[in-house]
């Protein structure tokens, strides 16, 4: 062999060696990276097959020679096996929503090892991809590995949600509920070329975040231990299949109305270690409104949109001129004693404000109380407890814990009743979840009132959702239009939240001129307004569920005059104790949502009158005011809190 010829082979020899030793530096590179995700967050999909896509959203890897094209997945369930301490979900309070104004809600009341991953309140940014076309059309499952904490500044991001991504309802495919997605930062007319077939809605998944094959099938997708419904080949606009494994038979409204009158009858209430005066003040006032007389009108009320008026009158006039209310100073600002006026949780601000501030049902001996508020708000608490890095729901519920132990060592009226004659409110989701546990006994006064998740009907009572744009001016465009100029049959606009709304906008999106049903709307001006005028224009306003069971769509409808039709499966509406809700609202259970027009059409225009004229007589009672009123809102859920907290006590 010559000499170049033996230099050359020399030279492929060593050249083989450096590419091998620059391989596996690669390599070790890449498995070193995959180890060192930050903040331990890894999620991977069960492969289809061995030639499964590999994708780390953090770090844009692809295997398979793919380019990274943006994909989006609505939600996916999680299976797990050890414990997993951040919270299911963060929520988008998103004051500035516009016309979408529900929250962004996802919650879990019971510890099961199958886990939703609610993937648009994980972080603030969306992490958007597009689904590959090439890929097989199967289920989707992601096994949780290892989750830590979130990190703080993504926490922060996560009530303010601004940018969270607008979904709209496409089709069905291969059993598949595809959603089409506004991408921000495309051109609408970009936007309309896409393969609308090719799209899978979300907002977005956290930061590293693996994939296997196969992801565009969403047909069992859904948040977990709710009613799931499933839309595939055979589905058409007359059936729906709703499954579930722990909610298999919803409570229907007369259900909740017996189990109202059975918590009369078996008391929730602790015998308290000793008697006082504000309790036989309490047993008193009961026997005069069980033994109230009968009228059949009354200045302000409305005995049609009453269970019963004539209680209901004594009721109110015993608790102006009797109840008194202690609220512990204990707590520091902001989780204690501050009031957040605006936004999506309002509720729990204007509340505390209101009764912190109010001289006639506030005492300063706690001795002269019939009640005790435990002035802290569950959405500042989870706001506080995210920045000092404690993010799972058993710290919440030692921070509560903690709070209670204090004021029982102080005080001696904890412990007298258990805590039974102390109250709360809540219209954050968490407070439903955080409080059930060492706070069981209270009355809870929480927006999230599912009766299949641990709210006890006739102890517990509905804080309604009033989206607040104004502290100022809090009754702005409130009123509607006469029924003569309300030509649309039915209106809902709003995001894709939950599992419900999907459905909802599939069957009924451009479907029928009357139902003017639509995703979410542009969150400008003009959107805002013509929201509003829909509401204000439209026979029947749908309120459906989203995450969770309530929605502030209930009290909108009941500002513009619109009769609520309420979808929501196991929601116990606000001052359910008194009012008769079904005299001026539609309850549709979830699975007749393919019905749903034909049920409205039912409804005799006779009775549909009857119904709108009661939802402008109760309007009242769903009114914030700066300065409260009788009847309002404010009174409204106080009285609700003085009755539960009666009709519980047992006569001697």
């Amino acid at each position: 062999m010559s000499i170049p010829a033996l230099l050359q082979r020399l030279f492929l020899v060593e050249m083989r060696r450096f590419f091998m030793v620059i391989s596996l530096v690669i390599i070790i590179g890449a498995l070193f990276q995959g180890f060192s995700l930050p903040y331990k967050k890894t999620f991977s999909l069960s492969p289809a097959d061995e030639g499964s896509i590999v994708m780390l959203i953090s770090n844009a890897t692809f295997s398979n020679n793919l380019e990274p094209r943006p994909i989006i997945v609505y939600n996916a369930i999680a299976n797990h096996t050890h414990s997993f301490d951040l919270d299911k979900e963060v929520e988008d309070e998103n004051e500035t929503k516009g016309a979408d104004m529900d929250s962004d809600l996802s919650s879990d009341e019971n510890e099961h090892s199958e886990l939703t991953l609610k993937v648009d309140a994980i972080i603030g940014k969306s992490s958007m991809m597009e689904h590959d076309a090439g890929v097989d059309d199967t289920s989707l499952q992601v096994t949780a590995r290892e989750v830590r904490h979130v990190n703080p500044e993504q926490a922060e991001k996560m009530d303010s949600m601004e940018g969270a991504t607008a979904l709209t309802v496409g089709g069905v495919q291969n059993g598949a509920v595809i959603m089409p997605v506004e991408l921000p930062g495309i051109p609408a007319k970009n936007r309309e070329n896409m393969d609308t077939e090719s799209r899978i809605s979300t907002s977005c998944f956290p930061a590293n975040v693996t994939f296997a094959n196969d992801v565009t099938s969403l047909a069992e997708i859904k948040p977990r231990n709710t009613v799931s419904i499933t839309l595939n080949k055979k589905a058409s606009r007359k059936s729906i299949s709703t499954s579930n494994r722990q909610e298999t038979h919803p409570t229907s409204i007369s259900q909740m109305n017996s189990l109202l009158l059975q918590s009369f009858v078996s008391s929730h209430n602790v015998k308290p270690q000793w008697a006082s005066a504000c309790d036989r003040q309490l047993l008193s006032a009961k026997l005069k409104i069980q033994n109230a007389p009968n009228i059949r009108s009354s200045q302000g009320l409305h005995a049609s949109a009453f269970r019963n008026v004539s209680m209901f009158k004594r009721s109110y006039e015993l608790m102006e001129r009797l109840l008194k209310v202690y609220v512990y100073k204990e707590g520091e600002k902001p989780i204690f004693h501050q009031s957040k006026m605006r936004g999506i949780y309002a509720s729990e601000g204007w509340f505390m404000k209101h009764i912190e501030g109010n001289k006639k049902f506030l005492v300063k001996d706690p001795r002269k109380a019939h009640l005790f508020f435990l002035p802290f708000s569950p959405q500042m608490l989870r706001t506080v407890i995210f920045g000092q890095k404690l993010q799972s729901q058993k710290d919440l519920e030692e921070y509560l814990k903690n709070y209670v132990d204090l004021v029982a060592r102080k005080y001696s009226f904890w412990n007298r009743t258990g805590g039974t004659d102390h109250f709360l409110v809540g219209c954050h989701d968490w407070a439903s979840r955080i409080t059930r546990k060492y706070m069981q006994n209270c009355i809870r006064v929480l927006c999230n009132a599912n009766v299949a998740k641990g709210f006890k009907i006739g102890k517990d009572t509905t804080l309604p959702v009033t989206y607040i744009r104004s502290a100022e001016n809090p009754l702005k465009d409130v009123g509607g239009k006469h029924p003569s100029e309300r030509y649309t049959l039915a209106f809902f606009a709003g995001g894709m939240h939950g599992y419900l709304r999907p459905i909802l906008v599939q069957f009924w999106e451009n479907k029928e001129s009357d139902m003017k049903i639509f995703g979410p709307m542009p969150r400008d001006i003009e959107g805002k307004r013509l929201y509003r005028e829909y509401m204000k224009s439209s026979k029947y306003c749908i309120c459906a569920r989203g995450y969770e069971v309530h929605t502030p769509r209930i009290v909108e409808a009941i500002l513009y005059e619109c009769v609520p039709v309420i979808i929501s499966d196991n929601y116990v509406p606000p001052f359910f104790e008194v009012l008769n809700w079904e005299a001026f609202s539609v309850f549709v259970q979830e699975k007749d949502i393919p019905n749903l027009r034909s049920i409205l059409l039912s409804i005799p225009e006779e009775k549909y009158l009857e119904m709108q004229l009661r939802v402008k007589m109760v309007q009242q009672h769903f009114l914030w005011h700066k300065n409260p009123v009788k009847y309002d809102l404010f009174h409204m859920i106080l009285h609700s809190v003085w009755h539960n907290r009666i009709f519980q006590m047992k006569n001697r």
